[in-house]
């Protein structure tokens, strides 16, 4: 592995115990400028993990804690009046950050959703009449709870078509919780210093760019997109009825990403088929829209993509 993502990473868990798939989600995002959605139960350390990447980069980190009577003007900002100088100014909201929490994304309304959106997708922020960049690197890394759906609204398709990956955050091992454990309960908690900068965030990029694929990996990855959406055509007639949107466009432009981030982050000079299925999961299953029949019989997206990766041959 290349060294500064080594010193990263090392930072990283001084204070997170295990939950290596999830750090791996939150490297790869920053070095593809991909948003993330992390789904998990409260206490998985969604957020301090965030955190902790933010200081390991010297970069920005705002959180803000979604809920249903959230306004656009409390992320975005507003126009608000000064009297002394007689006139509007701006103040801008938490969204003028590098890394934005949103924890409980789903809690808030859709107006808020949308404004969230335009960030998401131009990297600009419209307030009043005037329009502002956001800085580089701008992520927004969301949380939600699979849990409650009491006061939670689904988020819309086309906001969650703009998150690269969708990662569902698992408990942590035994071995790893008395780790936990031991380390609240004595105090052993290391002091993160920050090992890189955007800077060099922007030269692991150009390295991870220069990750070869090869064309046949490049038809690989299509056919698997394009079996989420006629899987008539690979073999999975059994499964058309339970998918009723097949995946975006936007999933081979990330899945060709997501797959070259993981071999550079394995130390890889070539993409592998194994890349590719190391990151199908994270990649599709938010943008396989499902059918009624597939919920009524409790088939889930990863299911689903399990069976596209069985039936896809490889190159």
């Amino acid at each position: 592995m290349n060294e500064k993502l080594s010193a990263i990473k090392n930072e990283i868990q001084k204070v997170i115990v295990g939950q290596d798939e999830m750090i791996d989600a939150l490297l790869i995002g920053l070095l593809c400028d991909g948003h993330i959605l992390l789904e998990g139960v409260p206490g998985l350390a969604k957020t301090t993990t965030v955190n902790t990447l933010a200081k390991t980069l010297g970069l920005d980190f705002k959180r803000v804690q979604f809920t249903p009577d959230l306004l656009p003007s409390d992320i975005i900002g507003t126009e608000i009046y000064d009297p002394q100088k007689n006139s509007f100014k701006i103040k801008k909201g938490p969204i003028f950050t590098n890394l934005l929490l949103a924890d409980e994304i789903n809690r808030a309304p859709a107006k808020v959703q949308s404004a969230l959106l335009e960030a998401m997708q131009e990297r600009q922020v419209t307030i009043a009449d005037e329009t502002f960049k956001l800085d580089y690197p701008f992520l927004t890394l969301a949380t939600q709870n699979p849990i409650e759906q009491e006061g939670a609204y689904s988020l819309p398709e086309a906001q969650l078509d703009r998150f690269m990956l969708k990662v569902v955050v698992g408990y942590n091992s035994k071995a790893e919780e008395i780790e936990i454990v031991t380390r609240i309960a004595e105090g052993k908690s290391e002091e993160v210093q920050t090992v890189a900068s955007a800077e060099d965030l922007e030269t692991l990029k150009e390295e991870m760019q220069k990750i070869h694929i090869d064309e046949e990996l490049k038809a690989y990855i299509v056919d698997l997109v394009f079996a989420t959406r006629e899987p008539a055509k690979y073999g999975l007639e059994k499964y058309t009825e339970y998918i009723q949107y097949g995946a975006s466009p936007r999933a081979s432009i990330n899945l060709y990403k997501g797959s070259q981030a993981h071999a550079f982050l394995r130390g890889k000079e070539f993409v592998t088929p194994v890349d590719i299925a190391a990151m199908a999961k994270d990649v599709l299953r938010h943008r396989v829209i499902l059918s009624y029949e597939a919920e009524a019989e409790g088939i889930t997206s990863d299911e689903i993509i399990e069976k596209v990766i069985e039936a896809v041959p490889l190159p």
